[in-house]
Parts: C-alpha cells; sequence; structure tokens
C-alpha cells in the first residue's frame, strides 16, 4: 500500500491533555492552555507541509462554560493574545482561519478578533484551520435543522445532502482522520454528523506535548487502514469466491 498517497484531506483533533500537562508540573491550568496554542501552531504547520488541506479542532466546547470562572477567563483572553501573537505568522504562511460554533455567548472582543482573524487569512488557500469554539456536535444539528425549518425547506426534501448543506462545517469535506490526545477514548461531542465514517486513533500523549513524531504516527496508522465506508472489500469477495 502506497502510505504516502493515503495522506487524510482533512484531519480533525480533539486537544486534551492541558490542564493535566500543567498539573504535572504544578502550575495553573491556564499554562497548559498557553503551551497548547504553541502545539497547535506547530501541528498547524506540520499537516499544511505534509499536503493535508483542512485541520479542525475543538478549543472550547459548549459544556466548558461549566469550568471554574478564572479557567474560562483565561481561555477567553487567551483568544485574543493568540491572534495578536500568530495571525501574521499564520497569514503568511498561507493558512485560512475559520471560527465554527455559537458566537452570540461571546464577548465583543473575542468576536471581533475572530472576525480580523477570517478576514486577514480569507484569501489563503494552503490549510484551512477551522477553531471550534463554543461548539457542540449536537448544537450543530439542531442548529443546522432550525437553518433548514426558517429557511422553508420541506421535510420530503430534508435529506442528508440538504441538512448537511446547513452544518457549521459545511464549508469542508468530512473528516478522514479524528485524532484525539491525551489518553481519553471518546468523542466528546465534537463533530457528531460529520465523523460517521472517519479513522478514529487516540494518544496518551497530552496535547502540548503533541508534536510531528505524534502526528506521522497517526497518519501512518491512517493510511494502513482499508476505509470501506460500508462496501465490502473486493479482496474479501475475491478470496470468498475462491474459496
Amino acid at each position: 500500500m502506497d502510505t504516502v498517497a493515503r495522506v487524510p484531506r482533512h484531519v480533525a483533533i480533539v486537544m486534551d491533555g492541558n490542564g493535566r500537562w500543567a498539573k504535572k508540573r504544578l502550575m495553573p491550568r491556564f499554562f497548559g492552555h498557553k503551551q497548547g496554542v504553541d502545539a497547535l501552531v506547530r501541528t498547524v504547520e506540520a499537516c499544511a507541509d505534509r499536503g493535508i488541506e483542512y485541520l479542525t479542532v475543538f478549543a472550547f466546547s459548549s459544556e466548558n462554560w461549566k469550568r471554574p470562572t478564572e479557567e474560562v477567563s483565561g481561555l477567553m483572553s487567551l483568544v485574543l493574545v493568540a491572534v495578536s501573537k500568530y495571525l501574521a505568522k499564520l497569514a503568511g504562511e498561507g493558512v485560512r482561519i475559520r471560527i465554527v460554533g455559537d458566537r452570540s455567548q461571546v464577548s465583543d472582543k473575542v468576536r471581533a478578533a475572530w472576525d480580523e482573524a477570517e478576514r486577514t487569512t480569507a484569501g489563503n488557500r494552503r490549510i484551512t484551520l477551522s477553531v471550534a469554539f463554543n461548539y457542540g456536535g449536537r448544537w450543530d444539528i439542531v442548529q443546522a435543522c432550525q437553518q433548514a425549518i426558517a429557511a422553508g425547506v420541506p421535510a420530503h426534501e430534508l435529506d442528508e445532502a440538504k441538512l448537511g448543506s446547513y452544518m457549521a462545517m459545511n464549508f469542508a469535506p468530512d473528516p478522514d482522520l479524528f485524532i484525539r490526545t491525551g489518553g481519553e477514548v471518546r468523542i466528546s461531542n465534537f463533530l457528531l454528523w460529520q465523523v460517521a465514517y472517519s479513522e478514529l486513533v487516540f494518544s496518551d500523549c497530552l496535547w502540548p506535548e503533541f508534536g510531528t513524531v505524534q502526528l506521522d504516527a497517526a497518519l501512518a496508522d491512517y493510511a494502513s487502514r482499508d476505509r470501506r465506508f460500508g462496501r465490502v472489500n473486493s479482496a474479501d469477495v475475491a478470496t470468498e469466491a475462491g474459496a
């Protein structure tokens, strides 16, 4: 099998383990999130170098509002710091930035920073970085249904393709590869609609430590798999026929 030719077009990542990374070093959780941003920038660059067209990361879920107020406030501040520190660098490297999620609950400053990031990078095409912030897979499906109803789509016309056109990630193909770091083995309400046929890879690596070694291991795992999408493998059919 030609593993080089089997680079996923779209990779989705749950960036888990920032808090535990900081705790192991006797530091506040915020420092873990800060290191997590650096790991994200490294991963964007590595994905672009490997020919991956889309990278979508889970930065803040709908459920994360339940975390301590100090941590949530720190994460919101980190958005502003990250845009200020890395926007020019990513824009210069051909990265297009998209924000997906419910923007209604964040501050005007955060929304303005997102708008600036999207506007500045709108013409870039090397890789699209989608940051899921205040996002949940169930929320996405509900809001897509609400949009379809508001648009007056008749029930008999609402099929998978039509509903998919109202999803928050309607500008990108479904993820080929789903990676979760931090040792947890679950999807956690991330891209529920879109990962129906994604290949899943779970890593014990805490997100701030994620680098090219871990990325390449996940890509190699992906390349070794036989993606059938519900179809029967032709080699299996041939084997059974000759039995």
